[in-house]
């Protein structure tokens, strides 16, 4: 893979009135970040400025649930999403993220913004945690990584078509 992937198991918090904000570039590049993902992450404005935003990617976020975010904001459409990243001494945290398109004013899109909010404990807890941890497991299943994205990308699809909802409604309405 290429990068650390160490983890302490160690949860970190930010508080209800604070914001984690990146832009990136259409290769996913980051274009910016602010105080509060610098202060949460452990990285510096330099580490951070021209490296891919997976380099906070943790190890145990199902690949599935990044491709359907790549997906729709390729897409030129905004998502929300639970997502468990990784800060530079191996610790983690949780956000609720709203990623979208960046445009100019042609309307072209450009690159694209992230705000990530304290997600709800109860949801995390009750839902998104485990339901992450079936699809990591189908992911792993597989020892082509090809496959496994497959396969947990259908068990998203299943769980949302046997729920007659959209992805964006599933978090909506959790």
């Amino acid at each position: 893979m290429g990068r650390e992937t160490f983890v302490t198991g160690v949860e970190q918090f930010f508080e209800e009135d604070e914001l984690i904000v990146s832009k990136t570039d259409l290769k996913g590049r980051m274009t910016y970040v602010n105080d509060m993902f610098l202060q949460i992450s452990g990285y510096s404005e330099q580490e951070c400025l021209g490296k891919p935003h997976s380099m906070i990617r943790h190890p145990e976020m199902p690949r599935c649930i990044f491709g359907l975010l790549w997906e729709t904001v390729m897409d030129g459409r905004e998502i929300f999403a639970y997502v468990v990243n990784r800060c530079k001494n191996g610790d983690h945290y949780w956000v609720n993220a709203h990623v979208t398109p960046s445009r100019n004013g042609a309307g072209t899109v450009i690159g694209y913004h992230s705000n990530r909010r304290v997600p709800d404990r109860t949801t995390l807890e009750s839902v998104i945690i485990p339901l992450y941890k079936d699809l990591l497991a189908q992911e792993q299943k597989f020892s082509n990584r090809k496959s496994g994205l497959e396969a947990s990308s259908k068990m998203v699809a299943d769980m949302l078509r046997e729920r007659n909802l959209e992805y964006d409604e599933f978090i909506a309405n959790l």
